[in-house]
């Protein structure tokens, strides 16, 4: 049976990074160079080094060349027959610019494992600066977990536990679901344009929208037209609608004041960080 990115099963996170030797604004050579001169220095030949470590040979000979300018020494020499043939040796100041990169190269392997050992939750928290790091145009970001996939004739419920116990609900389509990896336990976050929120008093009237988020006003900003109302929730979450200032006089919006946040299950988007 063929496994569905739903039922994928991700690899543990862990830190990575790459060593660049820099001669001022320049860059003198990563992995990708350090090996070309291990292999010249092994095969005695540019040419036999750029097949082995899989670059063509005008683009071997690019590479020298710019490592020797950046350098400002020889690092590369040919003997008699230059580029068309006779051996390739590596200098004096080539050998120790390997043996300086290994070395360098072995500490930060060992750095990025203790760092990676050292973060309690890194992956958490991996995905924290990831969501941080996020751009969009909706101004409201709620992240939290799938607590309930709900399959349907043609689209799926998806409810999103947030902070503090309220969760929202998105209508998404199976393809959605499976593509995303939507299944109960999962992080997933909710993007709502502000315009999409209404606002309404606290009371217990029935409405035909799923979300109905409780929360406190936390500022009321107005402008020419509409005003701008944060609803602090629960566990830390605020969410953001944008109203006419005629609909904040007529609720009567003020800081501390108990309000719901009203938003129909098709305009809540869900994504989930790659």
């Amino acid at each position: 049976m063929t496994k569905t990115a739903s039922s994928k099963v991700r690899d543990p996170l862990e830190l990575g990074g790459s060593v660049w030797l820099r001669s001022g604004t320049e860059t003198l050579g990563g992995s990708a160079r350090i090996a070309l001169l291990a292999a010249i220095r092994d095969t005695g030949s540019i040419t036999a080094a750029a097949k082995s470590v899989g670059m063509s040979y005008k683009g071997a000979w690019d590479a020298v060349d710019a490592m020797n300018n950046l350098a400002g020494e020889s690092l590369v020499s040919s003997a008699s027959g230059g580029r068309g043939g006779g051996g390739t040796t590596l200098t004096p100041a080539a050998l120790r610019l390997i043996e300086t990169y290994r070395a360098v190269e072995r500490e930060h392997r060992k750095f990025l494992e203790r760092a990676g050992a050292a973060i309690e939750s890194f992956a958490h928290d991996w995905q924290l600066i990831g969501r941080l790091g996020m751009k969009t145009s909706a101004r409201n970001q709620l992240a939290g977990k799938v607590t309930k996939v709900t399959r349907g004739a043609v689209n799926d419920e998806i409810e999103l536990g947030l902070p503090g116990g309220q969760a929202i609900v998105a209508v998404v389509t199976h393809e959605s679901t499976q593509t995303l990896g939507l299944k109960e336990g999962s992080d997933a976050f909710a993007l709502i344009k502000a315009s999409w929120v209404m606002l309404m008093e606290d009371t217990n009237a029935k409405l035909s929208a799923r979300n109905q988020l409780r929360g406190t006003v936390a500022g009321v900003t107005k402008g020419a037209v509409n005003a701008e109302v944060s609803l602090s929730l629960d566990g830390g979450t605020t969410i953001t609608a944008i109203i006419t200032n005629q609909s904040a006089d007529t609720l009567g919006l003020a800081q501390g004041q108990k309000a719901v946040a009203v938003i129909k299950a098709s305009s809540v988007i869900i994504g989930v960080n790659d």
